[in-house]
């Protein structure tokens, strides 16, 4: 499988509505129908690559399969940190795409940014992705409770980090 990480086409900014329209494709990213009438504009005015929030396509074998997601966050005065996340289509999930394209983006950030830390947060039912980021170099730090507001109820999640001088995880 030839996974990469790239920026998003302006015609693949439908695939996106996918993820805000179509509960079957968001998964547990699910949170109910929102706008996304700001996609194409943001596209268009910066190809949604910003300091603070950034989207890339995931391709595998030249095909889009999802997006990654990197948030830009600040614990005190000096903690620059990125927050990532990832939704993949549903056809390309539980092939090992998903810890890839993780390990691939930490692993850019880390090249790119002058940051110390990466961290990433799951539901606590989201087995499968908590696997994928122990996959992927990262380390449990514990349970964040009540975080998220979700099918009705507030959720806890599953707090995610990888330090820069953490080992990179094998078979990339």
């Amino acid at each position: 499988m030839d996974i990469r990480l790239r920026p998003i086409r302006a015609d693949e900014v439908e695939l996106l509505h996918r993820f805000h329209h179509e509960p079957e494709v968001a998964g547990h990213n699910w949170v109910g129908f929102r706008s996304d009438s700001h996609l194409a504009r943001e596209h268009a005015e910066h190809g949604f690559l910003t300091e603070d929030l950034s989207r890339l396509a995931v391709e595998v074998d030249g095909e889009p399969a999802g997006l990654v997601t990197y948030l830009k966050g600040r614990f005190g005065v000096r903690g620059d940190y990125y927050e990532i996340g990832i939704a993949l289509l549903p056809e390309f999930r539980g092939r090992g795409i998903g810890w890839r394209a993780q390990a691939m983006l930490t692993a850019y950030l880390f090249e790119h940014m002058p940051i110390q830390r990466v961290q990433a947060g799951t539901a606590v039912e989201n087995v499968a992705e908590q696997k994928a980021l122990v996959k992927a170099g990262f380390r449990l730090e514990g349970v964040v409770r009540s975080a998220e507001f979700r099918a009705g109820q507030w959720r806890d999640g599953m707090l995610y980090s990888r330090l820069r001088d953490d080992p990179a995880p094998e078979g990339l």
